[in-house]
């Protein structure tokens, strides 16, 4: 478990990413600032190499880019934030892109990503594909993302129903991600975090395994961040485990106060 003190928020925070019980490597990855209040997942995709070289690429790359950017603007609102993510993720985007094309071996490579960033008194969430961000509030848990694949594309369209969009096949096709052959444009909001909190970023080794109300019962079920993700993925492997899993929780409090 790490642990920060921040003018605005304490943060006790932990991460577990595990195999599963079908994939002999692991293509998620996970990036944890709680001194910054800076946290990501990403999960990799093209293939066991190419996929572990694109998230982790994110996971390193894309937090530098993003506080460098920020560094020079330490006064920035909420939508100079959102405006530094955005850029941020496409400038990573691209850069995933041309690795991709120069390395023949990486060829189809790409990731995807969630990412929150606390400022102020506010989170900044941003994401490409199907790796979800939620906010336990009071006893009460919100998907903060909706999935860029095509299951959702059709749902929006009113194609197919909620009920078929959870087994649809195109749940594993991705509509957005890091790398794609276009420009990377992020869905990002901002929420004001007011008292204490508990957020959950996760890949789709989760969320495929297990539905939204049997997430928030194991949130709530786990008062601290690392009983959390333990639980969190054992009953994701007991459901099948059929990707790998990687959750992070933070809980956060205003300074001063222990985190919930």
């Amino acid at each position: 478990m790490r642990l920060s003190l921040s003018k605005k928020r304490r943060f006790s925070c932990a991460c577990l990413s595990d195999l599963g019980r079908k994939r002999s490597g692991n293509e998620d990855a996970w990036h944890a600032d709680p001194e910054r209040g800076l946290f990501l997942v990403a999960d990799g995709m093209g293939g066991q190499s190419c996929g572990e070289v694109a998230s982790r690429a994110v996971a390193e790359e894309l937090p530098k880019a993003l506080l460098e950017a920020l560094a020079a603007r330490p006064e920035a609102d909420g939508p100079a934030v959102e405006q530094a993510l955005r850029a941020a993720i496409a400038a990573c985007s691209a850069s995933l892109r041309e690795r991709s094309r120069q390395d023949p071996r990486l060829r189809g490579m790409g990731s995807t990503v969630v990412l929150a960033l606390f400022h102020g008194p506010c989170a900044t969430i941003a994401h490409l594909g199907d790796s979800r961000a939620y906010l336990m509030d009071k006893g009460r848990l919100q998907r903060l993302t909706r999935d860029h694949n095509l299951a959702s594309l059709l749902l929006d369209l009113k194609k197919i129903t909620p009920e078929e969009a959870a087994d649809h096949p195109g749940r594993h096709r991705l509509t957005r991600h890091v790398g794609m052959e276009t420009t990377a444009v992020a869905d990002v909001r901002t929420l004001r975090c007011k008292g204490a909190g508990r957020l959950l970023l996760c890949s789709d080794g989760l969320s495929g395994m297990l539905p939204d109300q049997r997430i928030a019962e194991l949130l709530r079920e786990n008062p601290d961040p690392e009983s959390a993700c333990r639980g969190l993925v054992a009953a994701a492997n007991k459901a099948g485990g059929e990707d790998n899993i990687t959750v992070l929780v933070a809980d956060w409090s205003p300074a001063g106060k222990a985190a919930a």
